[in-house]
């Protein structure tokens, strides 16, 4: 077989240029799975010990003896590189929706064209460019989309014509098509010789490799790693990374913590074929057909095509495991659609004469991006693992990555996308795994437009008030599990077109969170925001405070009942978390974080927090349902349901309060609404929630209430320029760079983590400033929408991307907020970010290639606090501190 050719090729040029690795090896060697002897004994200890001998495994030993840590061990169950990255396609493509992946990628494709050279191990690398073709209007935008960014990072990138795709490729039907996206330097390789080209370079800084070593069990005590035990013996160990491909989910549950890796192997298809008549040019571009569901590659002088079809079939659900993948068994009739879709494409095809079909397991996780990172449980404990089918082009710059984040304790991007501690262990269900990656396979293709939301897994967690909500109108989506109301769709709309409404444009519920934010400025509603993450802290004498005061960067020793907005931040001063602290007693703290902090932010206190018996941290997420009371009428419902003066002066901004509401006691009410809105959000125990809701529900009526969902939230906080973290704000962004100054207690003499890098930039300024952007020739109604990642230019030069965005229903513009950065003009050398430098300029937001003239200000609308003006009497250039 063909596979079987180009392993035994790569294993003969790679243990020939490299003769420390014969010494290693027994001279015989079988390809079957049966045992071997080892001439080598397993080290005692080591440093970090890596399991799994494919792109990952390979790159992250790479990477890490490149760093200089030279006390590492590789182990593989099978042979290297004989796990999926054997069946992989070899396609190095850069063209990604999302920033993070972008990189690694670019990365990727840099570090495989000189990796022959450095390791004398031929790679197969071909520059041979790719073309993305797009057969519908929306396609095309969202590859003019992902155009926009490549060019700002510099990488070539093209919006070609169909009659350009068949000039790069003659073999191409073009009739169905209205345009392309072509990257020409996107390239091919042979994934199983680059894997190995990366284990020669690693074994020559000495790193150790074993095969034929099966990982059995990782010991962890006091919550860190301290060993492995294989079936050759135990190696005592500092780190252990887990790069198991699609065996990593049953790995993780093999010590005594599990580490919940989300990942479910699919079965993934593709074809080879003999030479055409003709033998295809190696330098034919890439095509990628997404409506398709295609993927089609040159393969020495034929093709290779797969794709991902609309019904794909998971495998190993029960957790059967293989030494080595197999080839597992052709289903043609299964590959019959993408057999029909390629033809179509490639017409000339008919004749040819197929020499085989691939059939190989691919693991896939809940949410389409890679899994990387630090167990939340187990300290030591990293993972790289699920590349949903992109391991080769990930491979180089995720491998980097965690190199960095193991030798560094952070990697050198914002990673927070792709972190094992987005997930918790509720995404750990089997049944869940085979149900998501049976949506998720197919989206791999899928056109997705902003606000989609998966279908499969839902309803797994909920407020107490989900089927309340529901009758009355409530459309959901999900974030950590959590189901969130979107918007309500009032009696007699047309719920299917709601349902149905995709589009780059102005969307179908437009008028309906209008009315929303219209409501929340004019009289009440309610937002159930159950989802937020809460923790209370406490002790039996001042450690909460002390602890606290050193974690989070706003003075937390304020009077009881006092609330305190504050970033969690880490050592270089970016943002681990935003939340806000309440002062429940003297010694005792109520933290209310973002809904996907649940994870990582316990991981952060536990790991920080001093190991006190008499200290305790207690996630209560689960015990209160959170109601979001919101506008001028909330101090009015509140009032009258509790015969307490709700005023000003009896209940002042950020201030905590238990109260009776109705009938129930213990209720926390706080005066903040995440909004900048006048308001209260009341922490029910979820025992009271319906009746507390159903009272503030029968009192508000003649206050005007309704319900309100998460997107009137977010045009509500994005036009007082609020930011949010995990959008905005993230671990590479401190409060000097997004207007916070005052929420940070630099002139009290408390120490507290970060601050000398905020010391610093209060001296010497910063390197980039959160801006907020009203886009001025925009029409709503014609013109496409920004969502977030448009870039941002300054008198014609890149200078950042948004971040966030929405329509202001207040100043009936678009609002996009997203960091401005300074580059040198002949260096591209970062230089310092001046208020003068932002007031100065004249900016455009580029949507898919169309640039928008937009108002660059640092501060939110004075009007916005009053009364709401038309949009021509706003004056934009008043400005007023928050």
């Amino acid at each position: 077989a063909a596979g079987m050719f180009l392993r035994l090729l790569s294993d003969i040029q790679w243990r020939a240029a490299h003769p420390r690795w014969r010494r290693m090896t027994s001279s015989q060697r079988s390809t079957s799975t049966t045992a071997e002897p080892h001439p080598l004994s397993l080290p005692a200890q080591a440093q970090v010990v890596i399991c799994g001998g494919g792109i990952m495994g390979t790159s992250v030993a790479y990477h890490l003896s490149k760093m200089g840590w030279k006390d590492i061990v590789l182990l593989e169950q099978g042979r290297l590189a004989a796990g999926t990255t054997r069946f992989c396609a070899g396609i190095v493509s850069t063209a990604r929706p999302m920033s993070v992946e972008l990189k690694m990628a670019h990365y990727s494709n840099k570090l495989y064209q000189q990796l022959e050279q450095e390791t004398g191990v031929q790679t197969g690398y071909m520059k041979t460019g790719s073309i993305s073709l797009a057969q519908t209007q929306d396609r095309l935008i969202s590859l003019k989309r992902i155009a926009s960014s490549l060019n700002v990072m510099g990488i070539p990138c093209e919006i070609i014509s169909p009659k350009k795709v068949l000039q790069l490729h003659p073999l191409i039907n073009i009739h169905d098509l209205v345009g392309a996206m072509y990257v020409p330097e996107d390239a091919l390789v042979s994934s199983a010789n680059v894997s190995l080209a990366l284990a020669t370079a690693a074994s020559r800084n000495g790193v150790q490799i074993h095969e034929r070593t099966t990982v059995s069990h990782i010991t962890i005590q006091k919550g860190r790693v301290t060993g492995v035990e294989t079936d050759r013996g135990r190696i005592q160990c500092e780190y252990f990374v887990n790069c198991a491909g699609q065996w990593a989910y049953e790995l993780g549950h093999s010590g005594e913590e599990p580490v919940h890796i989300p990942l479910h192997a699919c079965e993934h298809f593709y074809l080879l074929t003999h030479p055409l008549q003709e033998p295809l040019s190696s330098s034919l571009p890439t095509i990628v057909d997404p409506d398709g569901r295609i993927y089609i590659r040159n393969w020495q002088g034929g093709i290779l095509s797969g794709g991902f079809e609309k019904n794909p079939k998971p495998l190993f659900t029960e957790g059967r495991n293989q030494l080595e993948i197999q080839n597992l068994q052709e289903d043609w009739d299964h590959f019959g659609p993408l057999l029909s879709a390629l033809l179509r494409r490639m017409p000339g095809l008919e004749a040819l004469q197929i020499m085989q079909l691939v059939n190989c397991p691919e693991s896939f996780t809940p949410d389409m991006r890679c899994i990387m990172g630090e167990s939340p449980t187990a300290r030591g404990y990293f993972v790289l693992a699920g590349m949903n089918s992109a391991g080769i082009s990930y491979g180089g710059g995720a491998g980097k990555f965690l190199a960095e984040w193991i030798v560094n304790g952070y990697p050198s991007e914002n990673v927070w996308p792709l972190d094992l501690k987005r997930f918790g262990t509720l995404q750990s269900s089997r049944t869940f795994l085979r149900h998501r990656v049976m949506e998720v396979m197919p989206l791999m293709y899928d056109l997705k437009v902003p606000r989609w939301d998966f279908q499969t897994g839902r309803q797994l967690r909920t407020s107490p008030l989900y089927d309340r909500l529901d009758a009355q109108g409530a459309r959901w989506m999900e974030k950590h599990g959590f189901e969130r109301v979107k918007y309500f769709v009032p009696p007699g709309s047309d719920l299917l077109d709601l349902d149905h409404s995709k589009t780059f444009y102005k969307p179908d519920w437009f008028d309906i969170v209008g009315s929303e934010v219209k409501c929340c400025k004019e009289a009440v509603c309610v937002i159930d925001m159950s989802s937020f993450t809460k923790f209370e802290i406490s002790s039996t004498g001042d450690q909460a405070l002390e602890s606290l005061q050193y974690l989070f960067s706003n003075d937390l020793d304020v009077p009881v009942g006092h609330v305190v907005h504050t970033g969690m931040l880490n050592e270089k001063g970016g943002y681990e978390n935003d939340c806000s602290i309440a002062r429940l007693s003297k010694r005792s703290f109520f933290m209310i974080s973002p809904t996907d902090q649940q994870v990582h932010c316990w991981a952060w206190l536990k790991n920080r927090l001093p190991d006190d018996s008499n200290l305790v941290l207690e996630d209560v997420t689960w015990k209160y349902t959170a109601l979001n009371l919101i506008g001028p009428r909330a101090v009015d419902v509140l009032s009258e349901l509790s015969y307490a003066p709700m005023t000003a002066e009896h209940f002042p901004s950020l201030f905590c309060k238990e109260m009776s509401v109705g009938y129930a006691n213990g209720i926390r009410v706080m005066s903040i609404t995440h909004t900048g809105e006048p308001g209260f959000v009341l922490y029910i125990p979820i025992e009271y929630a319906l009746h507390v809701y159903n009272e503030v529900m029968n009192m508000g009526q003649k206050y005007g209430i309704r319900n309100a969902g998460y997107y009137a939230l977010r045009s509500l906080r994005i036009e007082k320029f609020f930011a949010f973290w995990g959008q905005d704000l993230d671990a590479f962004t401190t409060p000097m760079e997004c207007g916070r100054e005052f929420q940070v207690k630099l002139d009290k003499g408390i120490q507290f983590l970060g601050q000398e890098v905020l010391l610093e930039q209060k001296q010497n300024g910063v390197y980039k400033r959160f801006t907020m952007f009203i886009l001025e020739d925009h029409d709503t109604d014609m013109d496409l929408w920004p969502w977030w990642g448009e870039p941002i230019f300054r008198n014609g030069r890149y200078v950042g991307k948004t971040t966030s965005s929405a329509y202001s229903y207040t100043l009936e513009r678009h609002v996009c907020l997203g960091f401005v950065h300074h580059f040198d003009e002949n260096t591209g050398e970062e230089l310092v970010v001046t208020t003068d430098f932002i007031n100065q300029g004249e900016y455009e937001i580029d949507i898919a290639g169309q640039r928008f003239q937009a108002k660059a200000k640092l501060y939110p609308f004075s009007s916005l606090f009053t009364q709401r003006r038309r949009k021509d009497e706003v004056e934009l250039s008043g400005y007023q501190r928050e």
